[in-house]
Formats: structure tokens, sequence, C-alpha cells
């Protein structure tokens, strides 16, 4: 799944509460054009949840999680070209959106939240998404910060990867999120970002999801989620040069652009292929 390039994940929320797109693709037919959307402009990856993991949002049960997701999974199963990834924290949601066709588990607790979903992963043979969060969604913002950010994501990244490789799932198919937005503050969101780097010693592929997060509309006074598209890019391609392998993001097609130009920075002789081929 990995290579040469940033991959890039285009974000489907089946959500009526998500925290910049919620509703809008509630409906079977939307989230279905919109999956084949974020495939045409160009997505690697969809990541397709059906309960928002916004600050302060509440758990959704698995049943209605399904209700959402699944008749999307399976009306895209054998159409979609590229991989889809689950966004969830349940086993029950995991297994079934497997079954359909999921290739990926996206899971913001790192396998805290539901004991079960590494069996899950290990059975369905799941590439892992473990995302570093202090607390829960419903109250992650509300407790006190880490003093030390790095220290603190560092070292639950590390248990959450003993968790994952104790329960059978092989270390070639875990991937790491430093969970910016989860947890932390809107300095310490910038200062993961500026020592994202840190995180390659881990020896793991990394995520990055920034997309219109309010770390961004911090620094731009006024700006609303929707209208974020040029500070998420600014994060983007910082984070492509700390070394992010994957980027999570809503606004697919312009971040395909960033995620290319920064690709070929790296790495220039790449630029010149992509020229040639043009």
């Amino acid at each position: 799944m990995l290579g040469s390039r940033t991959l890039v994940m285009g974000v489907l929320n089946v959500t009526p509460d998500s925290f910049s797109d919620g509703g809008l693709y509630l409906g079977l037919d939307a989230a279905v054009a919109r999956a084949f959307e974020i495939e045409r402009a160009g997505a690697d990856i969809l990541d397709i949840g059906g309960e928002s993991t916004r600050p302060g949002a509440e758990s959704v049960p698995a049943a209605e999680q399904l209700s959402r997701i699944l008749p999307v999974i399976e009306k895209l199963r054998c159409r979609l070209k590229i991989p889809i990834s689950v966004d969830t924290t349940k086993a029950e949601v995991a297994e079934a959106a497997a079954a359909a066709g999921a290739e990926i588990l996206n899971d913001v607790s790192s396998l805290r939240a539901d004991p079960r979903l590494a069996e899950v992963a290990v059975k369905r043979k799941l590439s892992v998404i473990l995302m570093h969060m202090r607390g829960e969604p419903r109250t992650m913002q509300k407790k006190p910060f880490a003093r030390h950010v790095m220290r603190d994501v560092t070292a639950g990244l590390r248990r959450a990867v003993g968790l994952a490789t104790r329960a059978g799932i092989a270390k070639s198919r875990i991937i790491l999120d430093p969970g910016i937005g989860f947890g932390k503050s809107y300095a310490q969101d910038y200062e993961l970002l500026a020592r994202l780097p840190e995180l390659a010693r881990l020896g793991f592929p990394v995520l990055v999801g920034t997309s219109r997060k309010k770390f961004i509309g911090r620094v731009l006074p006024g700006c609303p989620a929707q209208e974020r598209v040029m500070g998420t890019a600014a994060t983007v391609a910082f984070a492509i040069m700390g070394g992010a392998h994957i980027v999570r993001v809503h606004d697919v097609a312009e971040i395909v652009q960033v995620a290319r130009v920064a690709d070929a920075t790296l790495s220039p002789r790449s630029a010149t292929a992509f020229s040639r081929s043009s």
C-alpha cells in the first residue's frame, strides 16, 4: 500500500453531526456519489465512518453506524477501485465492514475502546491505523493536556503497538497517527507537526489528519471549517516534508496537488518523471 509517494485518504462522513460536513452525505445516493467523486479527484484510499469523533461527540451504537455505512460499502463493492478504510471503534462495525469489502481499520482509540477490534483485524487481515487520543471524543478537550506532548504521544503509540502485536497484528499492517486535534491544545497540534520526524523513530508509517481542524482556524480568525482549504494545504505540505506517508483530508482534489508537489520537492528526480508523462 505504501510506496515512494504520499497517499491521500479521502474522508466520507456518513453522519449528521461531523464538524465540517455533517449531514451532507447521510443519504445513500449522496454518500455513494461522493465516494466516486473522491476517487475521481485522485484519492488513494476512501475512509468511511458512521460516527463523528469531533470534540464533544457522543458514542453512536454499532447498529446505527452499520445502518449508515454498510449500504454504502455494499454499493461500492467491486465498483470502487481504491481500498476502503472503516473509521470505527467498534468490533461489530469493523467485522461487518470488512465482510462487505473494507481493507483498513481506522481506530481513533488504538484498540482501547473494544478489545475485540484486534481479533477482527487479525481474522480479516486488515491494516490498522492506531491513533493517539487523550480520553475520548466526548471529553478529550476538557481534560488536562499533557505537559510534554511529544513524550505523551510517543509513549501512547508505543503502548498501542504493543497491544496490537500481542494480539497478533503483524507490524507490517500497522500505521500510526499522532492524533492532531484529539486531546491536545492548539499549540500542541502545531508542535506535533513541527516534530513529526521524531515519530519516524518508532519505525512505522505515519498518517496525519489536519483537514479543516480548529487549530488551523485558530490562526485564521473568522475562517469557518469549510473555508480552511489553504490552511489545510499548508499543514499537509509541512506534514509531508516531515515524513508523513498518508494524509487524511476532505478536499481531495486540492490536496492531491499539494501532495504531488511536496513529493517532487523531496525527490526532484520524480518531478522529471512526472514532467515527461504530462
